[in-house]
């Protein structure tokens, strides 16, 4: 299931902005409208409040709040075992009495003396906080002192040698080892959730599981789906790690599957993930353009949508051909889709049928529904039934990433596919996709990609949703968790998010047979209008016929089209 598998739904009638933005544009008005039947093809357009970051580190981790499960029960937490020993400093040097004066009245042989005891106190010290078993009481003491730690002092000890202080450390104290469970502690600036999580990834790669296990451990103490975008980010993928760790990725994946509570909810998330991340909206916008310039000169037209879900896309495509001036040709529609689909419990194909051709009667554009209840992979041209005289027009959005290509199986469904299409010579063939390297891409590769595809997108989730927002909160557990998680902790045939980058795509078409058919001017114009009346951070721009849609310096998704 794909990020926005299912974002093609009859939403709330929301249309989001960024927090702040004030909507006096005539968008929701002049684009997105509702018929007499009820129908939603549009939004109307709201605001929220601006919101004060505030970090709820002791939040369940991701998938204990969808699974229920303790992280505890597969991975011990190494900082929460405290030492048993005990140390009373003696009192000289717990004062630290060694001031500017001293130094410049010490002798020679005070000073080494100093230096002498301060190296046997820090021995002291080293042996204590990493709980030196081999070393007897009475050898730890040179001076007798009674050892006394306490758990306060521990963390306040702890503290000052993670403590960013380039002024104190040195070369030799830069690194403390121990036989402990604490491998390092470093005096220089501890390790961000981001650098974690990557030694993490490596460790796992390594096979090194009990330094990613303490990693994993320490990285659920400091983050939360309550944070900011990028401890986010870091929460739902360190559980993706655990899995993978724990070779749990495909059962996590499906619990996650049948923790949805029901269809309707699922729908609702994907529809305001679509609304306040519009990068996946102006894909669909891309793809109608070039479906709608290829109608010209033509009586009959027949669409076949691999993935049509709940058929929303084409709510908008029917208002804008009944607007078009002249009478518009015949349109007949296919829609594929897995009839296992979560989708199918909200409503049917037939039911889909129905609804779009209620909407075509009232816009008196001669209409007809064909449904194809199949797995992709097993349609065939007669299940088609594409009829002499009319156009051919395929629309795979947010679909091919889920087809397994050569990397997973010799029969290489995702070619297949696309043979299967060329021999029905369409007119049109367009292609929507999330802009993303995770079908081939080595372990590590793939990590980081998704760490920075999905950093992106909470960010701009961000933008619109207040950080205490339930919608927010929805979308994420709903939405997004899920593809993190199969992507970084499944593989084989139980990895289906496999996403490409434009780049592959364009091969990939080309093998097939597929030559460019580059997006025109107009439908760029358009929905660059388009894009100013959300925020400048959005972006698109065109290259070699394709068009890119992105959130600030980050491409997220792209639209091109192929005869």
């Amino acid at each position: 299931m794909s990020l926005v598998r299912s974002v093609r739904s009859i939403g709330n009638g929301k249309l989001y902005f960024p927090n702040g933005h004030n909507d006096n544009s005539s968008l929701s008005t002049s684009i997105y409208t509702k018929n007499a039947r009820g129908i939603m093809y549009a939004t109307e357009s709201s605001s929220t409040d601006s919101y004060d970051p505030k970090y709820l580190l002791d939040s369940p981790s991701p998938s204990e709040e969808l699974l229920n499960i303790s992280p505890t029960d597969a991975l011990g937490n190494p900082f929460h075992q405290r030492h048993s020993s005990s140390f009373q400093p003696s009192r000289d040097y717990n004062q630290g009495s060694c001031d500017s004066g001293d130094f410049v009245n010490q002798s020679p042989d005070s000073s080494e003396y100093n230096d002498g005891r301060v190296t046997m106190k820090l021995q002291e010290l080293e042996r204590v906080l990493f709980d030196d078993n081999e070393i007897e009481g009475d050898d730890v003491c040179a001076h007798g002192e009674t050892m006394d730690i306490d758990d306060e002092w521990f963390s306040q000890i702890r503290t000052v040698l993670l403590q960013d202080s380039p002024k104190e450390s040195t070369s030799a104290d830069s690194n403390i080892s121990s036989s402990s469970s604490y491998k390092e502690i470093s005096v220089t600036a501890p390790q961000t959730p981001k650098q974690m999580l990557f030694s993490c990834a490596a460790a796992i790669q390594d096979g090194n599981i009990e330094q990613a296990s303490s990693v994993i451990n320490e990285l659920r103490q400091m983050v939360s789906i309550q944070g900011d975008p990028l401890e986010r980010t870091a929460a739902y993928m360190v559980e993706a790690l655990a899995a993978r760790m724990a070779t749990s990725g495909r059962g996590l994946y499906k619990a996650l599957k049948c923790k949805e509570a029901t269809s309707s909810e699922r729908l609702s998330a994907m529809q305001v993930l679509f609304e306040v991340c519009p990068y996946f909206r102006f894909g669909f916008m891309a793809a109608n353009g070039a479906l709608l310039e290829a109608f010209k000169d033509e009586k009959r037209v027949h669409i076949i949508d691999f993935d049509i879900n709940q058929g929303s896309q084409y709510y908008t495509f029917l208002q804008t051909l009944g607007s078009m001036p002249g009478k518009p040709p015949h349109l007949r529609l296919t829609g594929v889709d897995d009839p296992e689909s979560i989708q199918r419990a909200v409503g049917s194909l037939n039911v889909i049928g129905l609804r779009l051709a209620e909407l075509a009667k009232d816009l008196k554009i001669p209409f007809e529904f064909q449904a194809v209840p199949s797995n992709t992979a097993l349609v065939t041209p007669t299940m088609l039934k594409c009829r002499p005289g009319e156009a051919v027009l395929v629309n795979f959005a947010f679909q091919l990433h889920h087809m397994p290509d050569e990397s997973v199986s010799t029969v290489n469904q995702r070619d297949q596919l696309l043979r299967m299409v060329k021999s029905l010579n369409p007119k049109l063939v367009t292609v929507v996709e999330q802009d993303m390297n995770t079908n081939t891409a080595p372990f590590l590769q793939r990590f980081a990609e998704v760490y920075s595809y999905y950093s992106a997108v909470f960010e701009s989730l961000d933008a619109t949703l207040s950080r205490d927002s339930q919608e927010r909160v929805n979308v994420e557990r709903q939405c997004l968790a899920r593809d993190i998680i199969n992507i970084v902790a499944c593989e084989g045939l139980e990895r289906i998010e496999r996403y490409e980058v434009a780049g592959k795509w364009r091969a990939r078409m080309m093998m097939a047979g597929f030559t460019p058919c580059p997006i025109s001017r107009n439908v760029y114009d358009s929905i660059k209008t388009l894009i100013e009346q959300y925020s400048e951070r959005y972006t698109a721009k065109e290259e070699a016929g394709a068009l890119y849609f992105g959130w600030e310096d980050k491409n997220m998704t792209v639209a091109s089209a192929w005869k």
